[in-house]
């Protein structure tokens, strides 16, 4: 699998919260080679089962994208939007946009708003209308948007939008690919709406009522300019296998056989505390009469910005933390 040529289709597909169709689709033909089942629910979960006679593992990496919703249009043609997940309006502001059917514009915000305490709520989209009547024949209130800004590679590290959580997607693709001679039932699910509340997630645990659970996503970092502790991975020190953040607290036995995978082959990982967020592990420990979870993380600056950073090696540390667990005989 071509990394950034992947990378680069996942992170371009339309997937925002709810409108997950695209970036599901993209998915299903890049796994469908390498898994024996793959199903939709009511939720718009892809599921991808490779079955085994071993125990049930779910891993879970959501597919949908944090995004802005159409609210009205007004007199001018400006489309008034909300938020789609934990959008921040400064920096959101002056990023291009786009929306399923291909309309494009650049998110603003009013002249008298004090740029400083914007909030979602306050943002525009300039759609390049004239009038209401010009804007309307090309966005409907209801329509949502997605940052429109371009994958770049620097040094080793990728910056793009939407690694939040595509890049994550992306490892358990690769993942699959080296799953000959696995004998553990594993479901790869690439889960709708957690950037509203972790929903998908919680359908696919209870419908697969897996033994082992391990959520696939990014994580904060500590090594942004003046950062503040609120986080403990590094960007380019492995993967970040998790501890705990504000939705999870992962199964200590766990989190020491991750660690100790690691260990053992070579793979280099550090420890993930989070003191803000959460991801889908939260909703998989909590399902029917709970579940043995962890999480395997992948740093990411900047964080749900329209130009988030990665490590590749990073990346290939996951992808080789996650198989092996796949493969591990319990």
């Amino acid at each position: 699998m071509e990394l950034i040529k992947t990378l680069t289709r996942l992170v371009t597909s339309f997937g925002p919260s709810g409108s997950e169709g695209e970036i599901s689709q993209a998915i299903e033909e890049l796994a469908r080679p390498y898994v024996d089942e793959l199903a939709r629910d009511a939720m718009g979960n892809l599921i991808c089962r490779k079955k085994g006679s071993g125990p049930r593992i779910m891993f879970s990496a959501h597919m949908d994208s944090i995004g802005l919703v159409a609210t009205h249009i007004d007199e001018k043609g400006f489309v008034h939007v909300g938020a789609l997940g934990g959008v921040s309006a400064g920096e959101a502001l002056f990023t291009p946009v786009r929306f399923q059917n291909g309309a494009c514009g650049l998110i603003c915000a009013p002249e008298d708003k004090d740029k400083g305490k914007l909030k979602a709520a306050d943002l525009l989209i300039d759609v390049g209308a004239a009038d209401f009547e010009e804007a309307k024949k090309l966005v409907q209130v209801g329509d949502p948007a997605v940052y429109d800004t371009p994958v770049r590679v620097a040094g080793n590290r990728v910056i793009s939008p939407y690694l939040d959580n595509r890049v994550s997607c992306l490892v358990l693709l690769m993942v699959m690919e080296r799953l000959a001679g696995a004998d553990n039932d594993l479901y790869f699910v690439f889960s709708s709406q957690e950037e509203v509340g972790t929903r998908g997630a919680k359908t696919a645990a209870w419908a697969i009522d897996p033994e082992y659970g391990i959520s696939l996503d990014v994580t904060g970092v500590d090594d942004e300019p003046g950062s503040k502790h609120l986080a403990s991975a590094l960007c380019g020190k492995g993967a970040a296998v998790k501890v705990m953040d504000r939705s999870v607290i992962c199964t200590p036995a766990l989190v020491d056989k991750l660690l100790e995978l690691g260990a053992e082959q070579g793979i280099p990982v550090q420890r993930d505390v989070l003191q803000a967020g959460g991801t889908d592990a939260g909703p998989i420990q909590a399902t029917r009469a709970g579940v043995y979870t962890g999480g395997i993380s992948i740093p990411c600056r900047y964080t749900h910005t329209p130009t988030e950073m990665v490590d590749l090696g990073d990346v290939q540390a996951c992808v080789d933390l996650a198989a092996a667990f796949a493969c591990h005989n319990f």
